[in-house]
């Protein structure tokens, strides 16, 4: 392997800190950092897109134009930076028209992104191949994802009832033994998928594996394949949750990956990708370059233990940091430098359990979290994981995080097995806790779809891997046949003119109004708040004191109520007081786990009044509306 190098991209500014923090780091820990980044010769530094667009408007209050204009004005062209779109869903969790995937192309590229890696939730070709076009005739670098994921475990069959006796089994008919499902994600399907995306135009291909599901035997299968059959550099994403990632990208890196993506050490291991730390080890060992400049990698992580402290809120390991190490001065000790190497010749053996053994020993060894198994076996990403986490604790419904992951897989063969990849994994995720709710409540699984979930299973995001059943279709749907999303039907938000804020419009320029069409709940409070303090700065001066009036005792309520299945964000209210309702009526529109949803009249009757205001935070079972 004499002269090999192996490209970095970084992510820690970006699914780093999603994966293990809920996206949840501030603008001003990113400007810490950014001057240390400046020297480590990162070949591309992920810092945008994914949920980075929802997640800084929701969670910080933040500009995510903002974000990415700061971090090109910071890098000065050293690093190539990155960001993540989910093809025809974007940054978003809808399917949205070219001319808003164009916008935003076009705007992120204007502000200083270099490289757009394109993937589709479903690997659908038809969401991606437009986003690649478009990149490259913007003078960005397309980067093709093909999602990575595995057919689902096998059901074992149902014990009969009683045993046959000596005759039944003698003269009786013998019982059919099940024909095994036909697998789907077999290497040739990722590599069909890869070398379609090179053909669009892809100028590097990723294997996406949101999830950490690529074992060491499978991506040793697999990336000959790839480099065989594509023309253009091969990046490996996976992550270390289940407990293979270190394992796998060893194996990737001895059979040819050219990027490998990594974290700097607080930021890696866990749901997250490999720490650099411990890939430099292994390519020092394997005699191949790792170009990144490792003593500006060490200050970066230096000031990391203390920003990584500052995320303790989300932190799921606050009080279990890793041991600190330093590759450039620390030595090892003599029984840890041999399991690199007996991790190195078990790779090269296609040993994959002794392989496996020896980095759980290294990890496990510095200190970083085991492998997941209920993560291994409901098979899905970090950052789905660690994003459910929060937001149960949120809802105050964590007492639901066993049961809702156990109800993934279920979820996910009802529709069309999809890989578990944002849009797919929100949408996945937030059912299941829906349905975990509905057994816990005695309702019949699926009695509260997300607006997303009837898309999805309904066809309106793209073709899935295996066809929805069309009972299950018309069950959640309304319709037993497959039904696409029709672009055409595609409204622009209104973008309102603030009466009470001086008739300034809501959006002020193209790029909000761009977050209005991507994340219209969300920008649209986030907008509120930026006209709010633009109209407040000019009438502080002139507002005149106001006398502060009692508070009036709230009316009790006495009549029947429709109330919140869960905890969330009123999004809109459809009726007024006085309208008379049907059972099944829409009433109202709430937002929880990202995921929209409408709620419907349990009675006929007339609404007496509305308890709740949009945009409000309720709870689980909270009264929303009062009936006469």
């Amino acid at each position: 392997m004499a002269n090999r190098k192996l490209k970095i991209r970084d992510l820690t500014l970006r699914d780093g800190q999603q994966s293990l923090f809920a996206t949840r780091m501030p603008q001003a820990c990113i400007d810490r950092l950014l001057p240390l980044y400046e020297g480590a010769n990162f070949y591309i530094m992920e810092v945008w897109g994914g949920a980075v667009p929802d997640s800084v408007m929701r969670y910080l209050d933040e500009s995510p134009w903002e974000r990415l204009r700061i971090c090109s004005k910071a890098m000065k062209g050293h690093s190539l930076l990155s960001a993540l779109s989910r093809g025809r869903n974007l940054f978003g969790y809808v399917p949205y028209p070219d001319s808003v995937l164009e916008g935003f192309y076009k705007e992120a590229i204007k502000n200083g992104l270099n490289v757009m890696r394109i993937f589709d939730a479903l690997n659908d070709l038809d969401n991606v191949k437009e986003s690649i076009r478009m990149i490259n005739e913007l003078g960005g670098i397309a980067d093709g994802a093909v999602c990575y994921t595995v057919d689902p475990k096998e059901e074992a069959p149902a014990e009969p009832a009683e045993k046959p006796g000596f005759f039944s089994r003698l003269f009786g008919k013998k019982a059919e033994v099940p024909v095994a499902p036909e697998k789907i994600f077999t290497d040739e399907y990722f590599v069909s998928k890869a070398k379609a995306m090179e053909g669009f135009g892809a100028k590097i291909i990723t294997i996406k594996d949101m999830a950490g599901l690529v074992n060491p035997a499978r991506i040793a299968s697999l990336m000959p394949k790839l480099k065989a059959a594509v023309n253009v550099p091969v990046d490996f994403h996976t992550h270390c949750t289940p407990g293979y990632g270190l394992a796998s990208s060893l194996v990737a890196i001895i059979n040819g990956v050219d990027i490998l993506d990594t974290n700097i050490w607080w930021f890696g291991e866990g749901s997250a990708a490999p720490a650099i730390e411990l890939i430099y080890i292994f390519c020092q060992k394997l005699g191949i370059e790792l170009e990144a400049n490792m003593e500006a990698v060490g200050k970066i992580r230096n000031e990391l233990y203390d920003v990584r402290k500052q995320l303790a809120a989300f932190d799921l390991n606050k009080d279990h940091f890793p041991k600190a190490f330093d590759p450039l001065a620390d030595k090892l000790p003599a029984e840890i430098d041999a399991l690199f190497d007996r991790a190195i010749a078990a790779a090269k053996a296609n040993d994959e359990e002794s392989l496996l053994a020896a980095c759980h020993a290294i990890e496990d060894y510095f200190g970083f979290p085991k492998p997941n198994l209920l993560v291994k076996d409901a098979e899905v990403p970090g950052g789905m994981y660690s994003n459910m986490v929060a937001q149960l604790k949120a809802l105050g419904a964590s007492d639901l995080l066993d049961d809702a992951m156990r109800l993934i897989p279920k979820v996910r063969r009802d529709a069309g097995l999809v890989p578990l990849v944002t849009p797919t994994s929100q949408i996945v995720g937030s059912q299941a806790v829906s349905v975990a709710l509905d057994r816990k409540k005695g309702n019949p699984d699926y009695s509260n779809p997300s607006n997303q979930f009837i898309s999805l299973v309904k066809g309106e995001y793209g073709h899935t891997p295996v066809a929805v059943d069309p009972a299950f279709r018309e069950k959640i749907a309304g319709t037993p046949v497959e039904t696409p999303y029709d672009v055409t039907k595609y409204q622009k938000p209104e973008n309102p003119v603030l009466e009470d804020m001086g008739g300034v419009k809501l959006a002020s320029n193209q790029e909000e109004y761009l977050l209005l069409e991507l994340l219209p709940t969300v920008a649209n409070g986030f907008l509120r708040k930026r006209r709010a303090e633009e109209w407040e700065k000019t009438q502080a001066a002139a507002a005149p004191k106001v006398e502060e009036k009692p508070a009036v005792e709230a009316e009790p309520v006495t009549g029947p109520t429709l109330n919140a299945p869960m905890g969330g964000r009123i999004v809109e209210i459809k009726v007024k007081p006085g309208d008379k309702i049907k059972f099944g009526q829409t009433m109202l529109v709430y937002e929880a786990m990202k995921m929209e949803n409408d709620l419907s009249s349990e009675i006929d009757g007339t609404v007496k009044r509305i308890l709740v205001a949009p945009d409000q935070v309720v709870a689980t079972d909270q009264a929303l509306i009062e009936y006469e």
